[in-house]
């Protein structure tokens, strides 16, 4: 049986995007691995360039004041490096441009960001082209498990998912409530990783928001985020979020768009088409860890087995930060959505490759599946026609039960099987 704390804390997982980093690395002039702090990023980084490229981080106060100071001379002579959290001084990067400009051989720097680098003008401009991105979130079960997942492939292929090893019950909510952090996993008893979870949330407001944005009231970032984590799975109205902290629509939107490229969320578009008159458009957004959601709402396993109700969000959030890790590892370019129309016809993701085909994924938290399950994936297959692959409800269960034409319900540990 899986515990999720009782990994060793000196365990090295194979990280299933480090293809993706190598072949970047053979091609493009600069690879930029982004994501949350504490997801493996540097670990990851470092093995990949070895003990022959030199490593440098700018959470190290004295090299992060040279790289300030005098970026160009501090790029100057550096034939590779690594350059580690380089959104903690962002004018590297015109350094870095004009320097792989002038010699512009493939992989001459690999460089990590806790932060979305590319909403930042001057850094989408310098890098246009030159720069290889590549997402990196905290550990997949299927790195955890050391498994080949195969679900988008088959999914995009119209085929049913393999069932695999059937993760249900109790040990389920143990999996979700756990997340995918490598520093919070060790912990065995809920309690310990609650606290790394909330302090690490902390700490990242505290410390990075100022590396990206001029935040005036940063003091009500960390009950912003609470809020927002309230909120997860839902669709999103800035003016309600805000208005219990003293903020505007606009302030909000700006403060949770900061959040957002601190990579502790997403925004979940609406997916619409032509063929729909009468859809909803407004975003939902998701936590990209749901051990950091269960921490901040103070749900507790416990709580969990004595009442359900609280899964269904946790749970959600668990399937989209899976399936957006699967998608990170593979070159098909997939963008996700959210479906929902005025009759409250809803998918919880809506999953679109780079040729247009479309995967219909449902979450529920219970054992049980009906037709009336399928409504949302039903409205949505008729509006793709062709472009629909496969609909899926995943949910606490241990065998795949087809529904119909392209259309089945699946249990959750097919995400990683």
């Amino acid at each position: 049986m899986y515990h999720p704390g009782r990994s060793d804390r000196r365990q090295m997982y194979p990280r299933h995007v480090e293809r993706r980093v190598r072949a970047a690395m053979g091609d493009t002039r600069v690879v930029l691995i982004c994501g949350p702090r504490q997801s493996g990023k540097t670990t990851l980084a470092s093995r990949i360039a070895g003990e022959g490229i030199p490593f440098h981080t700018l959470d190290d106060p004295a090299v992060r004041d040279l790289a300030a100071a005098d970026p160009t001379g501090f790029i100057r002579g550096l034939d590779r490096a690594v350059i580690d959290e380089v959104q903690r001084a962002p004018e590297l990067l015109l350094a870095i441009k004009m320097a792989v400009d002038r010699d512009p051989r493939p992989g001459r720097f690999l460089l990590t960001g806790s932060a979305n680098l590319m909403t930042l003008p001057t850094v989408a401009d310098s890098l246009a082209g030159r720069l290889g991105l590549i997402h990196l979130l905290p550990l997949a079960q299927a790195e955890l498990r050391g498994t080949e997942p195969s679900f988008l492939r088959r999914a995009f292929a119209g085929e049913l998912p393999e069932s695999g090893t059937p993760v249900t019950g109790d040990d389920l909510i143990e999996v979700v409530l756990a997340g995918g952090y490598p520093e919070a996993l060790p912990r065995s008893r809920w309690e310990r990783r609650q606290d790394w979870h909330v302090d690490y949330a902390e700490a990242i407001l505290k410390r990075d928001v100022r590396d990206i944005a001029r935040v005036d009231q940063l003091d009500r970032m960390p009950d912003l985020l609470r809020v927002l984590a309230e909120h997860s799975g839902n669709l999103v109205n800035f003016a309600d979020l805000g208005a219990a902290l003293g903020l505007n629509h606009v302030t909000t939107r700006r403060y949770v768009g900061v959040i957002e490229n601190l990579f502790l969320m997403s925004t979940l578009r609406p997916w619409f088409t032509n063929a729909l008159k009468r859809l909803v458009k407004t975003p939902k957004l998701h936590f990209l860890d749901s051990g950091l959601l269960a921490s901040l709402r103070g749900v507790s396993p416990d709580q969990l087995r004595r009442n359900r109700t609280a899964l269904g969000p946790l749970l959600e959030t668990f399937v989209f930060a899976e399936l957006f890790k699967l998608a990170s590892w593979d070159d098909g370019r997939h963008r996700f959505h959210h479906f929902r129309d005025r009759e409250k016809n809803e998918v919880d993701l809506v999953i679109e490759d780079r040729q247009g085909r479309i995967v219909g994924v449902e979450v529920k938290a219970s054992a049980t599946v009906r037709p009336r399950d399928f409504s949302g994936l039903v409205r949505l297959k008729a509006a793709c026609g062709e472009r629909f692959r496969l609909g899926l409800v995943l949910h606490d269960h241990d065998t795949t039960i087809p529904f119909g034409d392209r259309l089945a319900a699946a249990p959750v540990s097919s995400l990683w099987s």
